[in-house]
């Protein structure tokens, strides 16, 4: 589940429980809204918990390349950021 679908979740949860008084039979209307916002929460924590630290991960790639020995090894670093 990514973080709009959480959220919009949450959204309709809160919607069903708190804004909505019509009764369906069979169906608890309020009840469904706690559901979806507890999902939509819970989406949200693993969202952030999961896909969170994974933005701040770097990956450094450092190669050689031919340069005559005497004036000493030449190197290119390049960092990228994911």
């Amino acid at each position: 589940m990514r973080l709009g679908t959480a959220i919009v979740l949450l959204a309709l949860g809160a919607i069903l429980a708190f804004a909505l008084r019509i009764d369906v039979s069979g169906v608890d209307l309020q009840v469904v809204g706690w559901i979806l916002m507890i999902v939509g929460a819970l989406g949200i924590v693993l969202e952030i918990a999961v896909w969170g630290p994974r933005s701040r991960r770097r990956v450094t790639h450092t190669e050689g390349y031919g340069v005559p020995p005497a004036a000493g090894p030449a190197r290119r670093t390049t960092e990228e950021t994911y």
